[in-house]
């Protein structure tokens, strides 16, 4: 039997400063142990320096490392506020599996009730994905795609024995592109998503805390 320590930390990492805004207002506390939120600026190379950087400090180690946000359904039939939980998350630099997917999904079931959770591989792109490069990157098996989850939980892996997942909420899909986020319905709806989900990342976290047999 192994167990982690009963106060290992959570640390969030999110992108832009209306995802940080989101999680921030929607926090109502509960979590398993410490939680850190970080936000890493745009890009994967931001989020890998923001993430490597901030696993330095010895307070996280052992971390459980959470990537969320916003993020480009590849899927037709996918909307504004659908889930997506990554069973592993892809870029040029390696794949990363993540961990206890099927209770994020449960979780993410009870925390927003009546949105649609996806799950499968969650694809990075250095770029906003337009037109047909979705139908290109859907080909590869990926069902969203974003700039930063891939590069985060890379970088948390080779950081040390970090617990992964990355958990995004679409915010355009196929027959509903955004022109800028947060002007339009699409971008609203994602955001109340995104500040409800915090009560399943507590739950998610506060599982890997328990004795494993």
């Amino acid at each position: 039997m192994s167990t982690r320590p009963a106060t290992a930390p959570l640390l969030i990492a999110c992108a832009l400063g209306i995802e940080h805004l989101a999680l921030r207002t929607g926090d109502r506390g509960g979590a398993g142990g410490p939680v850190t939120l970080l936000r890493t600026g745009m890009g994967p190379q931001a989020a890998e320096r923001s993430v490597t950087r901030r696993l330095a400090d010895r307070a996280l180690a052992g971390a459980a490392v959470l990537a969320t946000g916003f993020c480009a359904g590849l899927a037709p039939g996918m909307h504004p506020g659908d889930l997506v939980v990554a069973e592993e998350t892809r870029d040029p630099d390696g794949t990363v599996p993540c961990v206890e997917t099927d209770l994020l999904v449960k979780e993410l079931v009870r925390a927003v009730p009546g949105r649609t959770v996806h799950t499968g591989p969650l694809t990075g792109s250095d770029h906003v994905v337009r037109g047909h490069e979705r139908s290109d990157l859907l080909a590869t098996g990926a069902i969203a795609v974003d700039m930063e989850s891939a590069a985060t939980l890379l970088s948390a892996v080779r950081a040390g024995e970090h617990p992964v997942a990355a958990v995004r909420v679409v915010v355009d899909a196929p027959e509903h592109e955004l022109v800028r986020i947060g002007t339009v319905r699409g971008g609203i709806s994602a955001f109340r998503v995104l500040r409800s989900v915090l009560p399943a990342f507590h739950e998610w976290h506060r599982s890997l805390l328990l004795p494993r047999r």
